[in-house]
């Protein structure tokens, strides 16, 4: 009970009244304050960090192997009937928008679901939403821990079938290869909006 709490007060800590807390870091201090939309309590650093899941073939990989460039990581679900196939949609979208821009951007899907999502669902799953997008999943261990690491919350419905459904966080982070977790971004946020933010990063980077 006690991690529970911990994981829903980080998750409200992030959602808070349109992003009003403040880095801990000053704007002088940091390279990206004029980027940033949202704010999150206790600053940047408490969000992301490594994991270790298993790709569309099976592989275990790190976040090292998967974040080579910035990225737009998700967590979600192959079975979640309407949130999941919007946000990714949308994310799809933005990494579009920044290849026209000349910048290249990884989408990176992350299953919250390892009874349903084995390594070949989630890569179809992936592939289907955009060639540059990455399907990760695991054991139900190596999932939690890399839900932890971002403050993401899920919790599967109890079912005696398949037909399951799962709640949980539908943050999107903005990750950038040997910086770390930057900034995060809302449902409403639009493809062009987040286009700009990443872009805004990526030069600053």
């Amino acid at each position: 009970m006690t991690r529970l709490v911990a994981i829903l007060a980080a998750v409200v800590a992030i959602a808070l009244v349109g992003g009003t807390y403040l880095f801990t870091r000053s704007g002088d201090d940091d390279q990206f304050a004029q980027c940033r939309g949202s704010a999150v309590a206790g600053g940047a650093g408490q969000i992301g960090g490594p994991f270790e899941l298993l790709n569309s073939k099976g592989e275990t990989v790190t976040d090292a192997d998967v974040i080579t460039e910035p990225s737009l990581v998700y967590f979600g679900y192959t079975f979640c009937p309407d949130v999941c196939p919007f946000d990714v949609a949308r994310n799809a979208d933005a990494i579009d928008i920044l290849q026209d821009k000349g910048i290249s951007t990884t989408g990176v899907f992350i299953s919250v679901d390892p009874q349903r999502d084995t390594p070949e669902v989630v890569g179809e799953y992936a592939d289907a939403m955009h060639e540059k997008m990455i399907g990760l999943t695991g054991s139900p261990e190596q999932i939690k821990a890399a839900s932890q690491a971002y403050k993401t919350y899920y919790k599967a419905h109890p079912s005696d079938d398949d037909l399951y459904l799962v709640d949980h966080s539908t943050f999107t982070y903005l990750v950038l290869p040997e910086v770390g977790f930057v900034d995060f971004f809302r449902r409403e946020v639009t493809p062009e909006q987040m286009a700009e933010r990443v872009q805004c990063f990526v030069d600053r980077s």
